[in-house]
């Protein structure tokens, strides 16, 4: 790797890392949806159970990355400052809430929603934190991530409300609600980052644009045809479970080349550089 002046791609976060904001924003969206949905029954399991994996996923991403493994329980250590920290000391509690409402206990769904979005915060502060990578430290990165996640689980609620022969009108409405507000941050986000970069990253920057098209506008077009067109209950279904896969995929697609392709430092300047054998002025 060459230090210098211009911009650099970081590559201390890789895949692995990406994972880890992949399944943890699907996984709690997820998990917030079936409760504000009021999911019952079968599907209530579901849901709730591949919430619990996906954010469980994400998690061992995370520790799969270190080199160390073990060496992952420092990041509990400093709480007060770290978004890291706070993500680590959130996600037992999370998971633990979440199980007790896979296993019958109401009281604690509503728990583990409140928890899920704690945590989904967290996710974005880590990148907002992150001051030296332009298209992370921009204000708008950490609604951008909310949302996101937000979409991408409400997507895959209802796309399994699909599967499970259950198709839920209210998801429908929330990701018509959603999107928009998604795709216009995304705009917005993509409009800022875009000046603030050099060619090198301003061109990697082109996956990240992709990406909100197919999480944002296409899902968004597909859940208005689903409420405001008069089709039939099985094109209708159909419909909405495409929506939200694309709302899915799009979202997690955005995330992994925000991770692992628009990650580039903003690099520095010498105003002044030492010349050997010339004496200060």
């Amino acid at each position: 790797m060459s230090y210098g002046p211009n911009p650099w791609q970081q590559l201390h976060w890789d895949a692995r890392a990406a994972g880890n904001f992949m399944g943890g924003g699907a996984g709690t969206g997820l998990l917030i949806a079936t409760v504000a949905f009021g999911a019952a029954g079968g599907l209530r399991l579901l849901a709730l159970g591949l919430a619990i994996a996906l954010v469980g996923a994400g998690l061992l991403c995370v520790w799969a990355e270190i080199g160390r493994p073990w060496r992952a329980l420092n990041v509990f250590i400093n709480p007060r400052t770290s978004w890291m920290s706070r993500e680590a000391a959130v996600a037992p509690l999370l998971m633990g809430s979440a199980a007790l409402a896979w296993l019958g206990v109401d009281a604690a769904a509503w728990v583990a929603a409140l928890l899920a979005l704690v945590f989904l915060y967290c996710q974005a502060r880590i990148l907002r934190a992150s001051r030296g990578i332009p298209a992370w430290r921009e204000p708008l990165t950490v609604p951008l991530i909310v949302l996101t996640g937000l979409s991408e689980g409400t997507g895959l609620y209802a796309a399994l409300s699909v599967l499970w022969g259950q198709p839920d009108a209210a998801a429908a409405f929330a990701l018509a609600a959603l999107l928009p507000l998604r795709t216009a941050l995304a705009f917005a986000w993509h409009r800022r980052v875009a000046r603030a970069l050099r060619p090198a990253a301003a061109r990697a920057l082109a996956h990240c644009r992709l990406a909100s098209r197919v999480a944002g506008p296409l899902p968004l077009a597909l859940a208005l045809a689903v409420l405001l067109l008069p089709l039939p209950a099985g094109w209708a279904a159909a419909l909405l479970a495409l929506a939200g896969v694309l709302a899915l995929a799009g979202g997690a697609w955005f995330k992994y080349a925000l991770i692992t392709r628009v990650a580039f430092n903003q690099g520095f300047a010498l105003p002044h550089l030492p010349v050997r054998g010339v004496p200060r002025g």
